[in-house]
């Protein structure tokens, strides 16, 4: 076996591959490195492309697989599935064909990886264009080692983005491969969720070791937010609002009301109140929620957030009001992860 195999399924990636395996091919790693690639039924010169580098890694003592098909494309799980099988290395390094990985991504997250062989090791990265999507970018960038748990069920998806995984052979194994449900399906985020399930851990290398590009053709804008939505919500009720007695919704608005909606009514009769600070929803007092098909109308009282009871599911998006919403949170002195979860 070797010691690292870098990941990468590919689908008309033809424009992207010289970036991709230059970068790969600049890697400081002084082990043995493989380059596993699993080409979806590229229809561009993605093929012939990657042919040609395999004759250019070669020379760098970098050994490439090239498997794939011609028929219609069977979705990034697959791809991805297919290239880890193929496979020979210790430890996985997974890569998307449009992004770039920096000369010492692969040395530096093999030594954290060797110390958490039960753990997906990240990274921080930038995006290109520069600029491009902010807010996450910061948010992914600045998680603290126990938000990288605490905030999981956020709609930005898993804490540490699928480009920048690294991770032993075995923690594949454990979860079984991604999903292979095609198009439309968050195969990163599923998989990610069952890791933690299974016991798994989570780590981050604090180097921006991969450029994470943005582009309209990206697999992402393929997956339907209301996907990703019925994800997070199965799986906040099971690891968490299951285990509570009673919790409040930080949020009486429409994002707090329809994570209400979505609850079991098992969960739904646990929500104490929802919480606040526009005085005309708390002026209102309660929230109704119409129930046609059981004819029932639970209210449930609105109110300040001082007076509200924790723990908390916090459906508040951050970083949007100034830091007011964050100074109030932090007023209570609450303990994320115990207290208190985010759901935004």
């Amino acid at each position: 076996m070797t010691d690292v195999s870098i990941i990468i399924p590919v689908y008309n990636g033809e424009n992207w591959i010289d970036e991709c395996l230059e970068a790969v091919q600049n890697q400081q790693f002084k082990g043995q490195l493989e380059v596993s690639i699993y080409n979806d039924g590229s229809t561009d010169g993605t093929l012939s492309k990657l042919e040609e580098w395999r004759e250019n890694l070669k020379e760098q003592s970098v050994f490439v697989v090239i498997g794939g098909h011609t028929s219609n494309p069977r979705g990034v799980g697959y791809a991805k599935n297919q290239a880890v099988n193929q496979s020979s290395g210790t430890y996985l390094c997974f890569q998307d064909i449009d992004d770039v990985m920096s000369s010492d991504r692969v040395s530096k997250q093999f030594q954290a990886a060797k110390s958490e062989t039960n753990s997906i090791v990240g990274s921080q990265f930038h995006r290109k264009p520069d600029g491009s999507t902010e807010r996450f970018t910061k948010w992914a960038n600045q998680l603290t080692p126990d938000q990288l748990y605490s905030q999981i069920y956020t709609s930005h998806g898993p804490t540490l983005i699928m480009p920048t995984w690294f991770c032993h052979r075995s923690v594949f194994s454990k979860v079984g491969g991604f999903s292979e449900g095609g198009k439309g399906e968050p195969e990163d985020l599923i998989f990610f969720l069952q890791h933690l399930e299974m016991g798994g851990g989570l780590c981050r290398v604090d180097s921006d070791l991969l450029m994470y590009r943005y582009h309209p053709g990206a697999t992402t804008f393929s997956i339907h937010e209301d996907t990703i939505w019925k994800i997070r919500m199965e799986h906040i009720q099971k690891q968490v609002i299951d285990q509570w007695e009673t919790f409040t919704i930080w949020n009486a608005g429409k994002q707090g009301k329809k994570f209400y909606r979505f609850l079991t009514t098992t969960n739904q009769k646990k929500v104490s109140a929802f919480c606040d600070v526009d005085p005309k929803k708390i002026k209102c007092g309660a929230y109704v929620y119409h129930e046609s098909k059981e004819k029932i109308k639970p209210m449930v009282p609105i109110v300040h957030f001082k007076s509200a009871k924790p723990p908390f599911i916090i459906c508040m998006k951050l970083d949007l009001t100034a830091g007011e919403f964050e100074k109030n949170l932090m007023s209570l002195n609450l303990r994320e992860g115990v207290d208190f979860f985010h759901f935004n």
